[in-house]
């Protein structure tokens, strides 16, 4: 008589597990579809205050046996169950989403790509200073086939005293010194004005780290006609660069290049610490080409051979380095920017040196 009062107990708890599943799933739909309601009025998923509400009215209710302490415990598992599904479906509606576009894109500037076969260097210096010192980079990065120069004309200092770069008649060395090598630009803005003036200079505009959340700054780029280097912040989540890509997309600028910089983390012995996977991740979650730069992510010239094989290995779409044909005057970040030896024993190193244009 036991053991069948406890088999029709069981089918009983059954009916219930179905009743409770069929329940937590309509939950389930519902929470989404306030989840959307939600993100069409940029509201926010998550209410405390709400979330305070509903375990006051469930404790109200409680009779037990469960005491309200188990109760509410429950239903705060539930509860961050259904929130994960609303950021889960927002992710996965994200356009910069490997869902909502399953091929990779490819950024073509000119005649090149970038996130395609081939690997891509993006160099040059730090800061542009002279004509000199650009051309000398420059004549160098042309011989080993290197087609995007890179160099700040504005750059974000950490100290108002540092260099500043030289605005305007940098873009215009940079601008000049790329054409007469046959070579792409690529450098930073930090504002809508600098955005406007280096239209007429740049082909790539770079975001900065410390710009990566200046979303004034990402919808001006979004308005824009030319592709987007967009660095991650050395304190965000890859979901935050994530998000700071789709406000530049949702404005129409399809041409976004994620690019790994290293994240600020306890280790000292390294400028930042290289979060190599990153690359393997964006490349999931996301259909954009991702760089890696080596220079800033670790500030060490004497291991930026074995850190840029990882990177590519890893999957990156390329590499950004830092060079300049005398580092010890330079004026920024003087101790991690390769001297062109260096920088040609590292395109070695990697099997990147390729004859340029003119065949030389």
């Amino acid at each position: 008589m036991t053991l069948q009062q406890i088999e029709k107990l069981r089918k009983e708890l059954d009916l219930i597990n179905d009743q409770l599943l069929e329940l937590l799933n309509r939950r389930a739909e519902i929470v989404q579809q306030i989840g959307r309601i939600k993100k069409e009025n940029n509201l926010p998923f998550y209410d405390p205050e709400r979330e305070q509400e509903m375990f006051e009215k469930l404790t109200e209710k409680n009779s037990g046996p469960f005491s309200d302490e188990t109760i509410v415990h429950l239903f705060k598992e539930i509860a961050k169950a259904s929130l994960k599904l609303q950021e889960k479906e927002t992710e996965e509606q994200l356009l910069v989403s490997r869902e909502m576009k399953k091929e990779d894109t490819k950024i073509v500037v000119g005649d090149l790509v970038i996130g395609g076969k081939i690997p891509v260097m993006i160099a040059g210096p730090c800061a542009v200073e002279s004509r000199e010192q650009m051309k000398a980079v420059a004549s160098e990065l042309n011989r080993l086939g290197v087609s995007f120069l890179r160099g700040g004309a504005f750059k974000p200092r950490t100290s108002p005293y540092s260099f500043q770069g030289l605005g305007r008649e940098g873009l215009r060395l940079m601008r000049e010194v790329a054409d007469e090598y046959g070579m792409k630009v690529v450098s930073e803005v930090m504002s809508a004005e600098q955005l406007e003036l280096a239209e007429e200079y740049v082909d790539i505009f770079q975001i900065g780290a410390r710009n990566m959340q200046n979303f004034e700054l990402l919808k001006e780029v979004g308005n824009a006609k030319k592709p987007v280097l967009l660095k991650r912040g050395f304190m965000a989540t890859l979901e935050e660069l994530m998000l700071a890509a789709e406000y530049i997309y949702a404005r129409g600028n399809t041409q976004i290049i994620l690019c790994e910089r290293g994240i600020r983390t306890f280790e000292h012995w390294t400028r930042n610490t290289l979060d190599l996977s990153a690359v393997p991740i964006l490349k999931l979650k996301t259909h954009l080409p991702v760089i890696v730069d080596v220079s800033h992510s670790t500030g060490r010239k004497d291991i930026i051979l074995p850190i840029s094989k990882a990177a590519l290995a890893a999957g990156a779409d390329g590499l950004m380095v830092e060079v300049h044909n005398n580092p010890a005057i330079a004026r920024s970040d003087a101790h991690q920017q390769l001297n062109l030896e260096e920088f040609a024993s590292l395109m070695e190193g990697l099997g990147l040196i390729k004859k340029n244009k003119s065949g030389c």
